[in-house]
């Protein structure tokens, strides 16, 4: 089974056998182990073949399904690789999804089976309550494995082409999309994670890299996994960010490489400092995405190593990745490096046409070569005409507003559906947020557009206060203030409403389409501070 991940696992335990392939720290697993877990590559491949066969012989293979509820447990590798050795697809599902969104997405993947953590078995009963034609359930166990419904074909032989995964968006304005990710998208960023070099440069056999992240995404899947299995490492891998153990379960595992998401540094950057917060011998380098640019420098002088930003999507794989791997890195703005050879790229406006020098539009990409598609999703499931409008042009339309430094180097600038257009002016909420982020009125915060009946679209902050702290107007004035202390007028909140909570994603993302269509009545409520007076055009800001 040549170019399935199944191969590149089977590769990899015949060169590293002894080498440990997953280590689960003691206060990772706490609640279903005693002590921390380490499995190594030789008997990771043993428990999936054995596995494997179990699913072939209950008739699961290629064109079936399996949905998997198994959270950030061992148990997740092994009936992955185990089901991808059969020529399974599998659909990774979040249990922190309400029963109903995990119902619609076993109903739309048509997945035949879902697989659950034993103490996850209240929540998939419920999901399986709500669906008229409800797959059967199994549990992390094999000792029992239901017989598929309809036995998958024996005829077809998994390889590059074949389904992996199916993943879902985080829907934030619509029903989530289910990415159809095939083993050539998996093996191809496995390929090209150990391939970076520069400072991202892994070393066979001999790299952990802890990650946070849930094993139902991208990230987590496509590459801290497949770049360890590509090349022996070890995947240190956590039930979640606790930000108070965090340090400690890097040193305890040994750790090498972090793989974070921007939420994380500001965390940690704001707790107490200590003797110990050097990690300069043990940590090589941190790869993720979204920091704040205010946070990186302090960040890497506090502790350490380097945080390596990139960019890329669910539907790009690494066909369209970019990474600031190689020096300048330009810390402390929103860059995330230079396109290599084997990615094309093109800036265009609203109306689709090319922007040059540094002018902000959308990100373009595809693959060089004569496959513009070769790394990415293969399309949407049951949504063709979504996936034809993500290629329009034979270029995947990534919705994200970027800027071309002068030296090529690209930098973030906002979703493009992110963008209040005010008084003829494009304002990032991205940027207001990070301006506010660290204050400490605020416990949660998006910025979103509110129309505006003579400046088009005036900016709204909503914000869940912190503990303790008046919900009225001086406490948005000072908000206000923040922002106006450190962007250009315009770009601060005419309007600070105060929420109960923010509407978020299963994937804890805010639904900035929701938000969206909520900010009319936000505006009408008490909770709502009209702060529009105050932005005003300075002689410091009055720059043409």
């Amino acid at each position: 089974m040549a170019g399935t991940v199944h191969h590149v696992l089977a590769r990899s335990a015949a060169r590293f056998p002894s080498r440990p392939f997953l280590h689960i720290p003691a206060a990772a697993c706490s609640g279903y182990h005693a002590g921390p877990i380490e499995i190594s590559y030789a008997t990771l491949a043993t428990r999936v073949d054995e596995l494997a066969a179990l699913y072939r012989d209950a008739g699961y293979g290629a064109g079936q399904r399996v949905a998997l509820m198994l959270a950030n447990r061992p148990a997740f590798f092994e009936h992955w690789l185990a089901l991808n050795a059969a020529g399974a697809s599998v659909v990774p599902v979040n249990a922190e999804q309400r029963p109903a969104e995990i119902a619609w997405q076993l109903e739309h993947s048509e997945s035949c089976l879902l697989v659950s953590l034993d103490d996850l078995l209240p929540v998939a009963r419920q999901s399986l309550a709500l669906m008229p034609a409800p797959p059967a359930l199994s549990t992390e166990g094999t000792a029992a494995i239901p017989r598929a419904p309809h036995p998958g074909s024996t005829q077809e032989k998994p390889g590059r082409r074949s389904e992996c995964a199916l993943l879902y968006t985080s829907g934030s304005t619509d029903k989530p999309k289910g990415c159809i990710l095939s083993n050539d998208y998996f093996t191809r960023f496995g390929e090209w994670y150990a391939g970076l070099g520069g400072l991202c440069a892994l070393r066979p056999g001999e790299e952990r890299l802890i990650t946070p992240l849930p094993l139902s995404h991208m990230n987590a899947m496509a590459s801290s996994a497949m770049g360890m299995l590509e090349t022996g490492g070890c995947i240190v891998q956590l039930d979640r960010f606790h930000p108070s153990g965090w340090w400690d379960a890097v040193r305890s595992s040994g750790a090498t490489v972090v793989h974070y998401l921007g939420v994380m540094p500001a965390i940690l950057l704001g707790m107490d400092s200590s003797p110990r917060d050097d990690f300069s011998a043990q940590l090589r380098f941190g790869f993720g995405a979204g920091i704040n640019p205010r946070h990186h420098a302090p960040f890497e002088a506090r502790f350490g190593f380097p945080l390596i930003e990139a960019w890329a999507m669910t539907e790009t794989g690494c066909g369209g990745c970019i990474i600031a791997n190689h020096q300048p890195r330009h810390v402390g703005t929103s860059c995330f490096g230079k396109p290599t050879a084997a990615v094309e790229y093109l800036l265009v406006d609203e109306q689709g046409i090319e922007v040059t020098g540094e002018t902000p539009g959308e990100l373009l990409v595809r693959a060089s070569g004569p496959d513009p598609r070769a790394g990415f999703f293969a399309g949407y499931l049951k949504n063709s005409e979504a996936t034809d409008e993500a290629w329009a042009g034979g270029w995947l339309r990534t919705g994200d507003v970027v800027r071309a430094g002068p030296d090529g180097a690209l930098h973030f600038v906002d979703r493009r559906k992110n963008v209040i257009r005010r008084s003829g002016e494009n304002i990032a909420a991205l940027e207001v947020e990070a301006a506010l982020a660290d204050a400490p009125q605020i416990a949660q915060l998006v910025v979103t557009a509110v129309d505006d009946e003579i400046r088009g679209e005036e900016v709204m902050a909503c914000v869940v206060a912190s503990a303790g702290m008046p919900r009225n107007a001086d406490t948005a004035r000072a908000i206000q203030q923040r922002a106006l202390d450190a962007l250009v007028y315009f770009k601060a909140p005419g309007y600070v409403v105060f929420v109960d909570e923010i509407p978020r994603t299963a994937s804890q993302k805010p639904q900035r389409g929701e938000i969206r269509k909520l900010a009319p009545a936000w505006r009408e409520s008490t909770a709502c501070i009209d702060l529009r007076e105050f932005k005003r055009r300075t002689k410091a800001s009055a720059h043409g």
